[in-house]
C-alpha cells in the first residue's frame, strides 16, 4: 500500500479577509494557481488513487478537490477529523484503518501532523526533523496499517518540483 501525503497550499493568514477561525481560512489566489499546477504534476506521474483524504479545514478541502478535479477523481474524495492540525500520528494512522483494502491513499492536511506521521511511520518516532512545504507531496509504502514490517520512503517532492512535471 502506497500512502501520499500532500501539505494543503498556501493559505490566507487568519487575519486576512476577516476569517475568523482557523478552520475557514481558505487558499490565497496565488496559493489556488499553484495548487493547479502542482495538481497536473501530480497527474503527470500517473498517479491515481483509490482514495483521496482531506482534512475538513476549509484550505485542505480546497486543496484536495483540486487535486480530485484534476485526476477526475472527485468521487474518491472524503473528509476526515484524523487530518485536523490538533490530531496526533497515532490518531490518523488508527483512523486509517479503515482503508485498509486500499493500495494507494492521498492524504491532504496540514503541518506538523502529517511530518509527525511520516517521521514515526519511518522511525517509530514522531520527532525526525521532516518537513513538508505547502503543496508538497511524500510518498511511502507500507506493508498495512498500522504497518507490521518496515516502510519505505519513496519519494518527496517540493511544490516547485510538483510545478515544474506540470509543463
Amino acid at each position: 500500500m502506497n500512502l501520499y501525503f500532500m501539505r494543503h497550499g498556501i493559505a490566507a493568514d487568519g487575519a486576512d479577509g476577516g476569517v475568523k477561525a482557523d478552520r475557514e481560512r481558505s487558499l490565497t489566489p496565488k496559493g489556488l494557481k499553484r495548487m493547479q499546477k502542482a495538481a497536473k504534476g501530480v497527474a503527470a506521474l500517473s498517479l491515481s488513487f483509490d482514495r483521496i483524504l482531506s482534512s475538513p479545514l476549509e484550505r485542505a478541502r480546497q486543496t484536495a478537490k483540486i487535486v480530485a478535479q484534476t485526476l477526475k477523481l472527485e468521487d474518491r474524495l472524503e473528509e476526515i477529523e484524523q487530518l485536523c492540525p490538533e490530531r496526533s500520528a497515532q490518531e490518523l494512522l488508527a483512523g486509517l484503518a479503515t482503508y485498509s483494502g486500499d493500495k494507494e491513499i492521498l492524504m491532504v492536511g496540514h503541518e506538523p501532523l502529517l511530518s509527525s506521521t511520516v517521521s514515526f511511520l519511518l522511525s517509530g518516532k514522531a520527532r525526525t526533523e521532516i518537513r513538508l512545504r505547502k503543496g508538497g507531496l511524500c510518498c511511502l509504502e507500507v506493508d498495512d496499517l498500522p504497518p507490521k514490517e518496515k516502510v519505505v520512503l519513496h519519494w518527496v517532492l517540493t511544490p516547485k518540483q510538483l510545478r515544474l512535471m506540470a509543463r
